[in-house]
């Protein structure tokens, strides 16, 4: 920890983050609404967001188009990760590695790679290409989800090609002290067994308690996921390989802190997460020697975040960062001798790792009103990432340095201009000179708003990406330490109509569209000296481009929205057309969602329907056919999801929650790919879900 006298000395001069410091003054935008009903206060607080902002804005003067999921959402959701909220949501796909037992996220078309994922503002460090962190975060803390799409590269620098998560978590209770408590229940598939094993098993307590400008808060949080399809003893490797469908036990314990102090114009707080990951993969029962090969993916990871604000005066607020990430992943593998019952660590190639990757962020900002019609937010950023295992080269690190500037114009009545400007020095690679970025809303009348904007996005190579190589018996992955930076041009607009009536009528409509050019993508291709390792590369060009049509409509004890979108991602082979004929430029997939929730007052009954259709997913690709090289177009299979929940209130702090996740008990995507590139892709059918399951908990909330 030589860096910690550092980042103490730095804090001393920097105070809370870009996004978080945004989240004090979130709870002081509670503070004005008070007096209104629990309907008129939970309504008000759902506009309110902080990502990219100077401050606190409603979801209507953001300049930004911004999605939030509020935290009654997230609760109606029965939910025990972020995936599970996030994936009836427009533009999300989510893909399963059923060899790691991992996921990644995709959003609006680009890979997880291209997405921010932020914990209060604090970037999340990953082990690899997907978004492991996402699924990792305690989701009992989270107070809502902000999501920005687009590039967001000059307020957060690097990844946020695709656009921003930012998962914000819940702050101290403005009672005196509050305890909470909750156990849920789920089937897998059709396998269960009470409280362990088989099934999915989840129990969570945590507190707070504040007090004269003092407050404290924390929890622990434990998910047991028992698997499902899990070979037995005397599974053979063949059978294996038969089924596809095996998802691999997973258990969690996440623990975290988070304690502070306020007054009217200062705040700080220091925040530290946990999380301890162990995934089982069973192999194969060898007849032949008696023996199976199995092993476990261990995740340690200790996230510190301290932040703070400073306000001067009404028109000058300081505001900074320290955060330090430390994640290590292991793989153990082992040979079980059935004969015996022993067990011994296996010696073959690459089965015995150990990965380390440490990430510290230091980060402040300014904002200076000058005038009512301009304001500026300077800002300096440093990011200092570490990696050392057995598959990285040697222990290689990357220093990044960044200052921007943006400033918000409000010369025309109505009128919003968001010019900004990224300036960056790395360690390693060639970082662009300047990154820019001008956004612009107009207000058009009491009704509508229209956005649009245009920013250059940049991805810079990751340690993992420039120094990872990994060689054993099925694998041969070497890193590219000449990569360079991905870059994008990205333009977007929006028309939004916003409707609040006093008969307890809110309606929101959102007409989105959005182009990203992309240079340099990495991606994995042949290493030209040896055509059977796989390295990474950088490819001439990429694009994504599509639109979305959302409509939210609340009225009373009931909220109902539904959306269409429809994506399409650049065909590499498009302007081949002299070797592989005519093809489209893009290949297009829609979606359809809607969510439905209706409360009964008299009994206190909530029902929440969430649904999302996702169309096929084509894609282009070169297969040989009856000895030809041809080009051929592939789909993954179109499916539906649903989960329909229902929560009663029992008693004033206790409340009861059931129902039916995966209505339609989707499993498996057809898949008519015959070429497959991921390092983990078996080919065939897309693994997607266990199957229907049903689900039982209680939830206790009590507050003095």
């Amino acid at each position: 920890m030589r860096v910690v006298p550092v980042l103490l000395v730095v804090f001393i001069f920097t105070l809370n983050s870009f996004g978080q410091d945004k989240k004090n003054a979130y709870g002081r935008e509670k503070n004005k609404v008070s007096q209104l009903s629990n309907d008129s206060l939970e309504n008000a607080l759902k506009e309110v967001v902080v990502t990219g902002q100077y401050q606190p804005q409603s979801l209507r003067n953001s300049v930004y188009q911004t999605r939030i999921i509020t935290a009654e959402r997230i609760r109606l959701r029965a939910a025990t990760n972020i995936q599970q909220v996030l994936n009836t949501e427009l533009g999300f796909r989510f893909s399963n590695d059923l060899t790691l037992g991992t996921s990644d996220i995709q959003m609006m078309g680009m890979t997880g790679r291209n997405v921010k994922i932020l914990l209060d503002g604090v970037p999340m460090v990953d082990r690899s290409d997907t978004r492991e962190s996402l699924n990792q975060i305690d989701i009992n803390t989270v107070d809502h989800i902000e999501i920005v799409e687009g590039p967001l590269s000059v307020s957060y620098g690097t990844d946020a090609l695709a656009g921003v998560i930012n998962i914000i978590t819940k702050s101290a209770a403005k009672k005196t002290l509050n305890i909470n408590a909750r156990v849920q229940e789920e089937t897998v598939g059709d396998t269960y067994s009470p409280f362990t094993k088989d099934g999915s098993h989840l129990q969570h307590v945590g507190a707070g308690w504040q007090n004269k400008g003092w407050n404290i808060l924390g929890g622990v949080t434990h998910n047991d996921f028992g698997g499902f399809n899990v070979p037995g003893p005397l599974t053979t490797a063949d059978e294996i390989s038969a089924n596809t469908n095996r998802w691999k036990p997973k258990e969690q314990w996440l623990a975290n802190t988070k304690f502070g102090y306020a007054k009217s114009n200062f705040n700080v707080w220091y925040r530290l997460d946990y999380v301890d990951e162990t995934i089982d993969s069973k192999g194969g029962y060898n007849p032949n020697n008696f023996k199976a090969t199995n092993q476990q993916y261990i995740t340690h990871r200790y996230s510190q975040q301290l932040h703070g604000d400073y306000s001067a005066n009404d028109r000058l607020q300081l505001s900074g960062i320290v955060g330090y990430s430390n994640l290590e992943r292991a793989t153990k593998t082992f040979v079980h001798d059935y004969t015996n019952g022993s067990e011994s660590l296996s010696t073959g190639a690459g089965e015995q790792d150990v990965s380390k990757f440490q990430s510290t962020n230091i980060r402040t900002t300014a904002q200076y009103k000058l005038t009512d019609q301009l304001s500026f937010q300077p800002g300096a950023e440093i990011n200092l990432d570490n990696a050392s295992g057995a598959r990285i080269k040697g222990s290689p690190s990357i220093s990044d340095y960044a200052f921007f500037i943006s400033s918000e114009l409000n010369l025309i009545k109505g009128v919003t201009i968001r010019p900004g400007l990224r300036f960056i020095s790395n360690s390693v690679y060639d970082a662009p000179p300047v990154i820019p970025s001008i956004n612009t809303k107009i207000r058009l009348n009491k009704l509508f708003d229209l956005r649009f904007g245009y920013a250059s996005g940049f991805r810079s190579p990751a340690l993992r990406e420039l120094y990872y190589d990994f060689f054993d018996a099925s694998h041969s992955i070497m890193g590219n330490e000449h990569l360079k930076a991905e870059q994008s041009n990205s333009f977007t607009g929006s028309l939004s109509m916003s409707q609040t009536a006093a008969d307890e009528l809110r309606f929101r409509s959102v007409l989105s569209a959005f182009y990203n050019n992309f240079r340099n993508r990495i991606d994995y291709g042949i290493y030209a000296a040896d055509p059977t390792i796989t390295t990474l590369i950088n490819i001439a060009k990429y694009k994504t481009t599509g639109g979305t049509f959302e409509n939210t409509l609340y009225r009373r004890d009931w909220q109902f929205s539904v959306g269409f979108s429809y994506i399409g991602t650049y065909n590499q082979y498009s302007e081949s057309t002299e070797q592989y004929g005519e093809s489209p430029e893009f290949v297009w997939s829609p979606e359809v969602n809607s969510n439905l929730t209706y409360t009964y007052r008299k009994t206190g009954t909530t029902a929440n329907l969430a649904f999302k259709y996702t169309g096929r997913k084509p894609a282009y690709e070169l297969a040989t056919l009856d000895n030809l090289e041809q080009l051929r177009l592939s789909r993954i299979g179109a499916y539906t999801t649903a989960d329909l929940m229902f929560t009663q209130r029992i008693l004033e702090s206790l409340s009861l929650n059931a129902g039916v996740k995966n209505l339609f008990d989707t499993k498996m995507l057809g898949n008519t790919a015959l070429v497959t590139t991921a390092a983990h892709s078996t080919g065939g059918n897309v693994p997607l879900n266990y199957g229907r399951s049903y689900i039982l908990g209680l939830s206790f909330n009590f507050n003095k």
